[in-house]
């Protein structure tokens, strides 16, 4: 299969996605949050790979300190806002906090997100044995799953803080482990966060599946980035590993001050 950079306009589907290597393609793989209409009309007239309405939408749309209080309804009303805005782009949504915790709330909070948003795939964090199972049964039944290990924000708590995953043996055969098991259960991607530079490497090699990092260097297949931070739309700094292409935050306060005289 031949490779070649998005153009505008055109979408993805997971059988480009599943086979996408950086090392084969040529290129790396991008994708950026989005959880409103207007910002999705834009994307959609760029050559972005992927759109993501993250539950991070929580934190930069919200306010809320954690992503913890979004509900699957929320996701659903962000989502079709973002699916309107950006019909020819491939969509992923995240699924909440606690709308998976059990096979039976999963499947049922899952189908309808999947069915009611009209996004392309669902983002699911972790990879314990149930929800293994989960993704094999959604996959199943014709949901796409993307995985998501490393930092998972969701169990920010149980975690400890924000901070690299992978540091020691124990983790890194974990984590490794985990990659594997997710792309085994149907998984068409994986994304990794703050996972350390080098195991990122190294489980982007061993899988089939593309890997998408963030704050996890260079090596991955795919990057992913909160578009709040990468142009700096919020008052606060963004995350270390993002290096804002703009402040916009204070650029438009700008304006707003200059129309204001």
């Amino acid at each position: 299969m031949t490779y070649l950079a998005a153009k505008p306009n055109s979408k993805m589907n997971t059988r480009q996605l599943r086979v996408f290597k950086k090392t084969t393609a040529g290129r790396t793989l991008h994708m950026l949050t989005c959880y409103d209409y207007q910002t999705a009309q834009m994307l959609n007239e760029t050559a972005l790979d992927l759109i993501l309405i993250g539950d991070s939408l929580g934190n930069v749309i919200l306010g809320y300190e954690t992503t913890i209080e979004v509900t699957t309804d929320t996701m659903i009303l962000f989502s079709k806002a973002v699916k309107k805005g950006a019909p020819s782009k491939f969509v992923v949504a995240d699924m909440p906090f606690g709308s998976y915790s059990s096979m039976e709330t999963g499947l049922a909070n899952a189908i309808k997100l999947f069915q009611q948003s009209g996004v392309e795939a669902l983002k699911l964090e972790g990879a314990f044995p149930f929800q293994l199972e989960l993704i094999k049964r959604l996959t199943q039944v014709g949901i796409p799953v993307m995985g998501h290990i490393g930092l998972t924000p969701q169990s920010v708590h149980e975690q400890g803080g924000y901070y690299t995953h992978g540091k020691s043996e124990t983790e890194q055969d974990r984590l490794l482990k985990e990659a594997q098991a997710l792309e085994e259960a149907g998984c068409f991607s994986i994304v990794l966060e703050c996972v350390e530079e080098k195991l990122a490497k190294k489980i982007t090699e061993k899988l089939h599946i593309p890997t998408i990092g963030i704050g996890s260097g260079n090596e991955t297949d795919g990057q992913v980035l909160v578009i709040n931070d990468l142009l700096h739309l919020g008052k606060n700094d963004p995350p270390k590993f993002c290096k804002s292409v703009a402040n916009l935050f204070e650029t438009k306060k700008k304006f707003v001050e200059d129309y204001l005289k």
